[in-house]
């Protein structure tokens, strides 16, 4: 198909020429409307200004010179109001299109928009203060769907996780293991004001105790250590049941101690981009277009994140890789851009780096809300939700709708093993394809590329061939956007023609040349369930 689209601006632009007319950047889109052919190009519109004529008018006058420029694989151009040129492509285009499909197999889609090219995808990153939260599991899924779409657009993808670990809240951590552990000797200790409650507190208090005894002391630097590796091993885990494994482990305090912070303070310095006001340390940001400056060092001492994340982004871009992405929830997006100017400010070039902001999770229960607090240990878990719904339907319910949209998880839906739920439509679909074809080949059907592509003539069949099409072009639309959800979407959409089609065209039927073409084509939309379904992580059941 993309060959076919520039051969037809090919043409477009000699009929411009040959009437000279003036040209502008125009769009060769697939037709909203079916009934308006396969293919439409806005060129007449864009063109009304500079030659004072109605568009429809301009269309039907490019129409004719066209004529003797479109590609043998357009069948008709017709012109449609405002002043769009459609065209029909004709059947034999996409019925040869089966074997291209088939011949390049588990590649078919694949891009080498990224081949020799690296990138890090950071994601995640949340501090090992507990367990991770569904609010966590959206951002981890993304984070590894986005990761899995660059690699299908054949980058070399490192997957990276960062947490700050040298501020207030693993203090804080730190202090409510040890007051639960003095508690569960029998001592009496006070709880740090804003301590994080919960069973896993206690749990680590209790493994203190049985590994570093009862002798510790107040303040001892175990109590904050061992929840770190705790919590961690924990983390790792709940990631590990989505099937998301990180390549890279990062934290704050390594800035601290290899000198890159202090580094960071001196070259900012140097440009004069920080100062002393109030007793704390403020990052001029009003000299990089900004509306107010930032404080970077609070008057107790304490860093705000905007530090040791501007001495990370800098580790990250000076390890070289061709593109960066950074995956934050909605509450970072007041912070990312202060670290991008700071390192603008400093003469590094930031445009490599892309920054993707996810809205926020609510999860429903009998359509009430399930109320969520770190602090106060009242929340779903990543790994209780996973356990009660499945990995799959996570999966899926995380990226179905797009980043920017809040995103309701209906417990109830995500429980339904009917064709409502729609990480199951899916599978299903794929799942009935595989049955299709096993019982094909038990009544002696076996597939072989030896078919007769011209019997595929139904208008489901068509319409299928059709949806497979888009596919290549849409792993590319998936790097320019970096959004699951457009796959997703196309999923749905692919299942919902394959059933139609399964509703209107018997596979295997006494006509043996007809049920191999049909075979053929059921095939190739098993290849791209498989291949999608791969991208967002999600199993494609051989039977349900």
């Amino acid at each position: 198909m993309k060959d076919l689209k520039q051969n037809l601006n090919k043409g477009i632009l000699a009929s411009l020429q040959s009437l000279k007319f003036p040209t502008k950047p125009f769009s060769i889109s697939p037709s909203k409307n079916p009934n308006f052919g396969d293919l439409s190009t806005n060129v007449a519109l864009l063109l009304t200004k500079d030659l004072k004529k109605p568009p429809i008018q301009i269309a039907e006058e490019i129409q004719t010179a066209l004529k003797k420029y479109l590609p043998s694989e357009i069948e008709t151009s017709a012109v449609s109001p405002p002043g769009f040129i459609n065209f029909v492509i004709s059947d034999s285009f996409y019925q040869s299109y089966i074997s291209t499909m088939l011949t390049e197999g588990p590649d078919f889609g694949r891009s080498n928009i990224g081949k020799g090219k690296t990138a890090n995808v950071e994601f995640v990153s949340a501090n090992p203060t507990g367990p991770l939260t569904v609010g966590h599991g959206r951002q981890a899924v993304l984070g590894d769907c986005v990761s899995n779409i660059l690699e299908w657009n054949s980058f070399d993808v490192t997957r990276e996780y960062y947490y700050n670990d040298a501020g207030r809240q693993m203090r804080i951590l730190g202090q409510s293991v040890e007051a639960r552990y003095f508690e569960a000797l029998g001592k009496k200790f006070e709880f740090p004001e804003d301590g994080y409650q919960g069973d896993y507190i206690k749990d680590v208090a209790e493994s203190i105790i049985e590994t570093e005894g009862k002798s510790l002391s107040a303040g001892d630097e175990r109590f904050r250590q061992t929840v770190e590796e705790l919590i961690f091993t924990k983390i790792k885990k709940s990631l590990s049941d989505l099937g998301i494994i990180h390549d890279q482990f990062s934290n704050e305090k390594t800035f601290y101690e290899n000198g890159a912070i202090k580094q960071l303070l001196s070259d900012l310095k140097e440009k004069n981009l920080i100062y002393e006001a109030e007793g704390a340390t403020w990052l001029k940001t009003t000299a990089m277009g900004k509306e107010q400056d930032r404080v970077y060092i609070k008057s107790s001492g304490e860093p705000t994140y905007r530090l040791p994340d501007t001495a990370y982004h800098r580790d990250k871009i000076n390890r070289n890789y061709d593109l960066v992405v950074d995956i934050f929830g909605a509450d970072h997006a007041d912070t990312y851009p202060d670290v991008l100017a700071a390192l603008s400010a400093l003469d590094i070039s930031v445009d490599h780096i892309r920054v993707l902001i996810h809205q926020f999770v609510t999860l429903l229960r009998d359509g009430e809300k399930v109320k969520m607090s770190t602090r106060k240990a009242n929340f779903v878990t990543l790994e209780e939700l996973v356990k009660e719904v499945g990995k799959d339907v996570v999966r899926y319910f995380f990226i179905m709708r797009s980043m920017s949209s809040h995103l309701d998880f209906d417990l109830d839906l995500a429980a339904d093993q009917s064709d409502k739920n729609p990480v199951f439509y899916l599978q299903y679909a794929h799942a009935r394809i595989t049955n299709i074809m096993k019982h094909g080949e038990a009544l002696g059907h076996t597939f072989s590329q030896n078919f007769d592509a011209s019997l595929i003539q139904e208008k489901t069949e068509l319409a299928l061939i059709k949806h497979l099409i888009r596919f290549p072009e849409l792993s590319e639309q998936l790097y320019e956007s970096l959004e699951p959800q457009v796959l997703a979407t196309y999923l749905q959409e692919l299942a919902s023609h394959f059933h139609k089609f399964y509703g209107k065209c018997k596979v295997i039927t006494d006509d043996k040349a007809l049920t191999h073409s049909r075979l053929a084509l059921i095939t190739c939309v098993k290849l791209v369930f498989s291949n999608g379904l791969h991208i967002l992580g999600i199993s494609a059941p051989e039977r349900m």
